[in-house]
């Protein structure tokens, strides 16, 4: 039987096993490009390519191997020649409130919240925890600081914990080359300072709840009670963020008092944090439309970092969210 001919017969299983990683390596491409558009994308070129290439695969290393080694390679072509996506923070100092709000940046020029559910393992909680851990917008955001395969070195050897042998064979390097690029990686990553993620207990949801009550109020001193003194808040597309709950504060009683009155609707954690759909007032003053999806960081017992991710055209969809208030 012909190569072709043996990979058309074995399709459907073939179709299967390629599936079965497909949450996996969702999160790894993800945490290569900071966008989940872009992840989807990546590991469907994956599976094609593998498809293509499967006659030729002769079970030298393991199928979850030679699928990331295609991954990889799909992410780092992808990366080539490009600016590293970012968030608000990283574009330069918080600005005043009542200030310009700043340019509306191209979609890719920043990090793109992904639903857990697109990433999370299934078993045991404690993988579950440390994906959560690795796919904070912070880390990510940090990733994006490392050259495209110092990058993937860090992922395979710290998040998904291979071996630097292993590491070596897949980028077609020496352990040697891989332990000095981890090296570099790492004290890049220092300064990252990414808050361990914690299963929601009753007291962080009891706080959440009370967020959203405060929110939709428009109750500054209920708001006040649940926000960290030194929170901050950034609104992607715009280059605009803010340092400090005061700041916040004047900035959702001036450029954002369009926000008063909205209507939250809870969702999927993204990136490990809570996440709401907030539907503002419409200008018409007829019912509401959609205006962010809200990403909170929570940190011993308030919310100390606030992401109003605006685009929610594409957003929405992908948290299961309508685009429509529901009345």
């Amino acid at each position: 039987m012909a190569d072709s001919e043996r990979t058309a017969t074995a399709a459907p299983e073939l179709e299967q096993q390629f599936e079965e990683y497909r949450r996996e390596l969702t999160a790894y491409c993800y945490r290569m490009l900071g966008s989940p558009f872009e992840a989807e994308d990546a590991v469907q070129d994956t599976f094609i390519r593998a498809w293509r290439a499967y006659d030729r695969f002769e079970g030298r290393s393991a199928l979850r191997s030679w699928l990331y080694r295609i991954a990889t390679n799909v992410c780092l072509d992808m990366l080539s020649g490009r600016e590293r996506r970012a968030r608000p923070m990283d574009m330069g100092p918080s600005r005043d409130p009542l200030g310009p709000i700043g340019d509306i940046l191209p979609e890719v020029t920043w990090i793109e919240p992904i639903p857990d559910t697109s990433v999370a393992p299934e078993g045991d909680p404690a993988d579950v925890v440390a994906s959560r851990e690795t796919i904070r917008l912070a880390f990510v955001a940090a990733l994006q600081h490392l050259p495209p395969r110092q990058r993937a070195a860090l992922i395979l050897a710290e998040v998904l914990r291979w071996k630097a042998s292993e590491v070596a064979e897949l980028l077609d390097t020496t352990v040697a080359s891989v332990n000095s690029a981890l090296q570099r990686a790492r004290a890049t990553l220092d300064g990252a300072n990414v808050a361990a993620p914690r299963k929601l207990g009753d007291e962080e949801k009891e706080l959440l709840a009370r967020y959203v009550e405060a929110f939709e109020a428009y109750d500054m001193e209920a708001l006040a009670a649940v926000i960290q003194e030194d929170a901050t808040q950034s609104m992607p597309p715009y280059e605009l963020w803010l340092t400090g709950r005061d700041d916040i504060f004047r900035w959702w009683y001036g450029p954002g008092i369009g926000c008063k009155g909205s209507k939250m609707i809870p969702t999927v954690a993204a990136n490990g944090s809570p996440a709401f759909g907030q539907y503002k007032p419409s200008e018409t003053g007829e019912g509401y439309e959609p205006w962010a999806l809200q990403v909170l960081e929570i940190e011993d017992g308030r919310v100390v970092e606030l992401t109003f991710f605006l685009a929610t055209g594409t957003l929405f969809p992908l948290f299961g969210l309508p685009l429509e208030y529901p009345s």
